[in-house]
């Protein structure tokens, strides 16, 4: 009898768990029950000159019982957005304007972005917070903010002329929402040149519980491309062609490795809201896909890749096992968005005169010659693209080295000593230049000119030669390696905050 009433027992027990696994698995399988949408609207409201500054917020906080579990994200060269809690409401303030910023050193770029940055910063939140972005709009034009991904009531989501009217020079809009998603999305201008001139920028939503597996380091990439006259710091929105690639707005060799030491697991949060889709190439391991714009991906449904197409509009996240010991490129695979300043050859690879022509069009750029023929010395190579207005046209430029020149930025030939990286770089040589093609190389040594960051501690000598474009590091270090460079950053002096030019306003 004892063992018939053990035996109904045990029965019952598997039931019920049995049932609470099903109601489980329901609520995983739909994630909107019993979520009910927020009323609230946006109101445009004149802004009030001098009250726009980041006094009063507080560094973000996690929720209750989160603060151990999902690792903030380190985003390279870019900073995360403050917030301050207002009645429960997470509260952030993000400012659209005019920001000066540079790609790298000696090229500077006048771009559009966000509280004085470019890519915006980055905003963090729990799934399940209730959340208010107040946009303020310190452009000369109208503009107004998407949430790219988000489910939220229409009237919060951006679509302007739909749901909100724009916001005007000198405006605010206040966003609210209960966000019940998770995963790596964005923000950015629903005004489409507005965003080829940098308005974007990463929101990134934790999880109530963190992935698994857990991951010891989280970072994040914004990718985005830029056309840019040799004499004009204005991106060129309407071109068709971009000659500057940029990971959180900087580019090769000038972006902040990430730092890993040998053995931890690593997510890399990336995305993309240029022109062009970019097929991500990591040296050094295997990774998986495990998350989209769309969320998190089932685990049985990772495998094993080593270059990822993160597309127009799309979140990527990949994860890996730093397992070996190395200094290992991440970078798009497309040749030509491994390279700074690109040069259209277009015509003969030898150019006499002055130099290269400078500020050519679209036209000549994209290889579409209206008269002439394609050898003519009209169509030599041609530095820049775009439409060929504001350049100096015969400006004294050459991608080969002249004869008795002597000289390559900031090398002295003459002086080199033995092992100097600039040994392999061309010289002048008219038996090479007999050669169909020459010269191909994009080798340009520039390690004096990169300031120096503690992330770049211990790399080799001319590390900097291959590194252009759309090209970043990831450091697999040994304990002893990563220690040093962690001393190095608390050691090391803050960087200089972006000048911002803006429009119409006083200054912060």
């Amino acid at each position: 009898m004892n063992a018939r009433r053990t035996l109904f027992a045990r029965l019952a027990s598997v039931g019920a768990a049995l049932w609470a696994g099903s109601k489980s698995l329901e609520g995983q399988q739909n994630p909107h029950k019993g979520h009910v949408m927020p009323s609230s609207k946006g109101k445009t409201v004149p802004a009030d000159p001098g009250s726009h500054g980041m006094a009063g917020h507080a560094m973000p906080m996690k929720a209750a019982g989160q603060a151990a579990m999902n690792l903030p994200v380190d985003m390279p060269d870019l900073k995360t957005l403050e917030y301050k809690m207002v009645d429960g409401v997470k509260e952030f303030h993000l400012i659209a304007q005019v920001v000066e910023t540079q790609l790298m050193p000696g090229r500077p770029l006048t771009a559009w972005g966000f509280n004085g940055c470019v890519p915006g910063p980055t905003i963090e939140v729990n799934q399940g917070d209730r959340v208010r972005v107040i946009v303020e709009n310190q452009l000369p034009e109208m503009t107004a903010m998407h949430w790219h991904g988000f489910e939220v009531p229409m009237e919060m989501d951006g679509s302007v002329g739909l749901g909100q009217d724009p916001i005007p020079p000198g405006g605010k809009f206040v966003y609210e929402w209960e966000l019940h998603q998770h995963g790596t999305f964005f923000y950015h201008s629903h005004f489409p040149m507005q965003e080829m001139m940098g308005m974007i920028g990463m929101f990134i939503m934790h999880p109530k519980q963190p992935y698994e597996p857990r991951v010891d380091r989280d970072f994040g990439l914004v990718l985005q491309e830029w056309a840019l006259l040799p004499n004009n710091n204005v991106p060129n929105t309407l071109s068709m062609e971009y000659n500057w690639l940029s990971f959180n707005g900087k580019a090769g060799p000038d972006c902040r490795p990430m730092i890993v030491k040998q053995g931890e697991r690593v997510r890399i949060r990336m995305i993309n809201i240029g022109m062009d889709h970019h097929p991500i190439h990591m040296h050094g391991a295997q990774f998986v896909m495990t998350g989209t714009e769309g969320g998190r991906i089932p685990a049985h449904l990772w495998y094993d890749m080593n270059t990822i197409l993160v597309g127009v509009a799309q979140a990527r996240n990949i994860e890996f096992e730093a397992k070996y010991v190395g200094d290992w490129m991440l970078h798009c695979h497309l040749p030509h968005h491994m390279m700074n300043q690109m040069a259209s050859m277009v015509g003969p690879m030898s150019h006499g005169g002055h130099g290269m022509h400078s500020g050519g069009g679209m036209q000549e750029g994209m290889g579409m010659l209206r008269k002439g023929d394609a050898l003519s010395e009209e169509f030599g190579p041609v530095l820049g693209r775009g439409l060929g207005v504001a350049s100096d046209r015969d400006r004294a430029t050459s991608h080969l080295v002249a004869a008795g020149a002597g000289q390559h930025e900031g090398h002295s030939m003459a002086s080199m000593k033995p092992g100097d990286p600039m040994e392999a770089y061309p010289k002048d040589d008219p038996e090479k230049k007999k050669v169909p093609g020459y010269p191909q190389d994009m080798w340009m040594v520039m390690d004096d000119m990169i300031p120096e960051k503690p992330e770049n501690y211990g790399l080799r000598k001319g590390w900097t030669a291959g590194m252009m474009g759309m090209m970043t590091l990831v450091r697999v270090v040994t304990p002893e390696v990563y220690d040093k460079i962690m001393e190095l950053k608390k050691n090391a002096k803050p960087a200089a905050a972006p000048h911002q030019h803006q429009h119409g306003q006083g200054g912060e």
